[in-house]
C-alpha cells in the first residue's frame, strides 16, 4: 500500500512540474508577442519623435571640395593602406609535418587483465 501511494505522489509531483513549465514558456511566449506587437511600435515611434530634427536626406547634403586634397595625397594615403593590410599576413610554410607520440604502457589501460579468469 505505502508503494502505491509513494508512486502515485511522484506522478502527482510530475503533474506539477510539468503544468509549471508550460505555464512559464507559454506566459514568456505571451510577453514577448505582446512586446513585438505593442511596445515595439512605441519605441519606434519614440526614436522617430527623439530624433527629428537630427534626420537628414542624401539629397540634403552638400558635398564640398576640398581644394588641398590632391592626387599625391590619395595615392599616399592608399599605398599606405596597401601595405599596412599586407603586412598582416604572414606567409608561412604550408607543408605540415605529423609525428606519431609514443604511449606507454599503463596497466590501467591495458584489458588484458579483463578477460584473464584468475578464480581457480
Amino acid at each position: 500500500m505505502a508503494n502505491i501511494l509513494l508512486f502515485t505522489d511522484q506522478i502527482s509531483q510530475g503533474y506539477i512540474i510539468l503544468i509549471t513549465g508550460l505555464v512559464i514558456v507559454f506566459s514568456a511566449l505571451l510577453t514577448l508577442s505582446l512586446f513585438f506587437q505593442h511596445g515595439l511600435p512605441v519605441m519606434l515611434y519614440l526614436y522617430k519623435i527623439i530624433t527629428k530634427g537630427r534626420e537628414k536626406k542624401i539629397k540634403d547634403i552638400k558635398v564640398e571640395a576640398d581644394k588641398e586634397f590632391t592626387g599625391e595625397i590619395a595615392a599616399a594615403i592608399s599605398l599606405a593602406l596597401h601595405m599596412y593590410l599586407n603586412e598582416q599576413h604572414d606567409n608561412e610554410n604550408a607543408v605540415l609535418t605529423i609525428k606519431q607520440a609514443r604511449k606507454l604502457y599503463s596497466p590501467w589501460s591495458s584489458k588484458i587483465y579483463g578477460i584473464q579468469n584468475r578464480l581457480k
